[in-house]
């Protein structure tokens, strides 16, 4: 299933004019750093250090604009059809679950930004041979992107399970607000904390910290997304959805707390506290099995 629908994805128009049009403007910001010089150094490389990719000359600006971002926007248009028209009915009537329509949507998304970006690898073997560039900066570069594809995929496909444009919009917002300061709190404060210690064991925790993130939010986009499949709702469960959304918005604040007590080393746990407080927001109450009688 995911390869069919990543198969149909990749000829559809929508996605042959953005690759070209995202080809052209590379090169064009290539040549306009190799006549310019505009590449940049920055004193901390690190996943999602986004201000090291916007100053990283215009290449990486398009880049991370095209990959990172424009591209997986696609996403809030993605789960409409299957809620609106009841595809999902007929989805969860075979062996699939909530989980695999969510996460077979968010691979598919992600995976074609993953693939466009990886189009782009030979303009970044060639900025390198090139010179002026570092292998760990450009290294860290990749992987921001396409961590914030993943990001932005994910909270795409959670705000397009909502049937009202505006609602989307909202929800969207809500996810990136609560994305960009739980992030800026564990990350800043991981970054701030082992800025003295060697340079190694500084990548290791802060890369830990920014894997936790980045689980923390592709969990949360899908759970929410998750919510919206619900087949039956009983009369003595609140609306999941209401819960997702409510600890989108208490994440920032256990985010914080965690990074202050401890000392901005281990922040990531409670992103990963609310990962796990998110994936099981909507698990269904049941009961015992009947016992099958012996006759």
């Amino acid at each position: 299933m995911i390869v069919k629908e990543l198969h149909q994805s990749m000829r559809r128009a929508s996605f042959v004019y953005p690759f070209l049009i995202m080809q052209v403007l590379a090169i064009a910001a290539m040549a306009m750093e190799f006549a310019t010089d505009q590449a940049t150094k920055t004193d901390f490389v690190g996943v999602m250090n986004l201000a090291m990719l916007f100053e990283n000359g215009p290449f990486w600006n398009v880049v991370g604009g095209m990959c990172g971002v424009i591209m997986p926007l696609a996403g809030l248009m993605l789960m409409g059809q299957e809620v609106e028209e009841g595809n999902h009915e007929l989805l969860l009537l075979t062996k699939l679950n909530r989980w695999s329509v969510v996460r077979g949507k968010f691979l598919v998304l992600w995976s074609i930004s993953t693939l466009s970006f990886v189009s782009l690898m030979p303009y970044v073997v060639v900025r390198y041979f090139r010179g002026g560039v570092e292998f760990l900066q450009e290294l860290a570069c990749s992987l921001t992107v396409i961590g914030l594809a993943a990001v932005i995929s994910s909270g795409a496909i959670g705000a397009s399970s909502f049937r009202h444009s505006a609602a989307r919009l909202l929800v969207f917002v809500v996810f990136l607000g609560s994305a960009l300061v739980s992030g800026l709190a564990v990350l800043a404060s991981s970054a701030l904390a082992t800025q003295h210690w060697s340079p190694a064991w500084t990548g290791v925790i802060y890369h830990i910290n920014a894997f936790f993130f980045f689980a923390c939010f592709v969990i949360f986009g899908m759970a929410l997304a998750r919510t919206r499949l619900r087949l039956i709702l009983h009369f003595y469960e609140p609306h999941p959805r209401n819960g997702v959304i409510g600890l989108l918005v208490v994440t920032p604040f256990v985010a914080g707390m965690a990074s202050l007590l401890t000392m901005g080393y281990a922040g990531g746990l409670g992103l990963l506290g609310m990962a796990f407080a998110a994936y099981c927001a909507d698990n269904t109450p049941r009961g015992k099995p009947i016992a099958r009688s012996e006759y």
